[in-house]
């Protein structure tokens, strides 16, 4: 186990300030270009893969990192260049992460790679959780999996929404509902290999922020999967739901879909961290140049003080991120669900950050012409995705008091 420490090491150094060159000279000058025209920007996840942030060896090497802050000094570095483009930059992430998160050796051999594809071939890869009946309650999915035992086949069906490059993926991960009886005990992931008929693409949503990623409905039709797709395996789903059913508590019972999210929680916080220090930024150097009344505006103590709860915010959210991912990479278990702590207090405050940098620009603030607008735009889903702030206070809530609070 690695000692935790606010001092990192060379490599991870490198690696930030790697990451924030490509963020500052490919993403930045092309946010707002993607922003307007809300496609996949195909050439930006292509530049990624060429020097190798893109890829598959790259996520596993911060995410087996045993400092444990890889993965939030990439993502805060990336979403300082933009919300949207990094998105589309590591919105396939998810679904890899629920492949380790649920999956055998073989099986995260197997599709992870191609979730990536290659620098002259770029994939994306797509995580299926969130129903149109069921977002924050994952308990209350119905998209359903049977099992063909006479072909060895997994039979899905079901409609799924708000998923990250839903559609255009090349591999969708999907969590869908084995034993109905069981609520969210009863489910269980399963890979969609490309290409698989019964599976498209429903409405593409256009959304208020983070626009240049794709996010849309997928439509599941009779869609087959061999058995070798169950995130798994067959007897470890088996014996799961066989203890279930007994009312056995403890052991690794988790929920297909909250696996997923537990590991990814601070990773998302570090993406709204990158968003909020990127509008400090922009806000501090307006205070400093932008005169007014015969002085730059940073010498009123009102613009001051913005400035200084904004920065301060920053660091103690940056400080809850990097304790939940250093837990996590040290198998620390989550008493108090430090992981949502994380994600709740970072995506907060992006929220207010971005809203603060917004009124110390003025009028300027709320024109595109400077990024800040987009930023607030960008850091709003950060509230609401992988586990809205409500939810995330329910899980701190029960976490702590012990308590089925409701």
């Amino acid at each position: 186990m690695s000692t935790f420490s606010l001092d990192p090491g060379a490599d991870q150094l490198a690696v930030r300030d790697w990451l924030h060159g490509f963020a500052a000279d490919v993403m930045r000058p092309a946010a707002a270009e993607w922003d307007e025209r809300e496609e996949t920007p195909w050439p930006i996840i292509q530049e990624a893969a060429k020097i190798g942030v893109y890829s598959m060896d790259f996520y596993a090497q911060q995410y087996f990192d045993p400092s444990g802050v890889g993965i939030p000094i990439a993502m805060e570095e990336l979403f300082w260049g933009d919300a949207g483009l990094g998105l589309a930059i590591v919105g396939t992430t998810l679904a890899a992460v629920a492949v380790l998160a649920n999956g055998t050796d073989e099986q995260i051999g197997t599709w992870a790679p191609q979730m990536f594809g290659t620098p002259d071939d770029v994939k994306v890869a797509a995580f299926c959780s969130s129903e149109p009946d069921a977002g924050s309650d994952v308990s209350a999915l119905r998209t359903r999996a049977v099992y063909d035992e006479a072909k060895d086949e997994w039979v899905l069906n079901g409609t799924k929404t708000w998923a990250t490059n839903g559609g255009i993926a090349a591999v969708h991960v999907v969590v869908a509902t084995v034993d109905p009886t069981l609520g969210a005990k009863g489910q269980a992931s399963f890979v969609v290999p490309p290409g698989t008929p019964g599976l498209s693409q429903g409405q593409k949503f256009k959304k208020h922020g983070i626009r240049a990623s794709h996010t849309a409905e997928v439509v599941l039709d009779g869609v087959r999967v061999p058995g070798s797709c169950l995130l798994g395996g067959k007897p470890k789903l088996d014996e799961r739901l066989a203890r279930a059913r007994e009312g056995v508590k403890g052991g690794k019972s988790r929920n297909a879909a909250m696996a997923t999210f537990e590991a990814s929680r601070p990773a998302v916080g570090a993406q709204a961290i990158g968003i909020a220090r990127a509008a400090y930024e922009v806000a501090l150097d307006y205070a400093k140049t932008r005169v007014q009344f015969g002085r730059p505006i940073i010498d009123n103590q009102g613009v001051a003080f913005q400035l200084a709860d904004m920065k301060t915010r920053i660091d103690a959210a940056r400080l809850l991120v990097w304790r939940a991912s250093w837990m996590a990479a040290n198998n620390q278990p989550f008493t108090s669900a430090e992981g949502s702590m994380s994600k709740l207090y970072a995506g907060e405050t992006a929220k207010w950050v971005t809203s603060q940098a917004m009124q110390i620009l003025g009028g300027n603030g709320y024109t595109r012409e400077y990024p800040v607008e987009r930023m607030h735009r960008d850091s709003a889903i950060y509230t609401i995705f992988e586990g809205t702030s409500e939810i995330q206070r329910l899980v701190i809530a029960r976490s702590i008091s012990g308590l089925p609070i409701r």
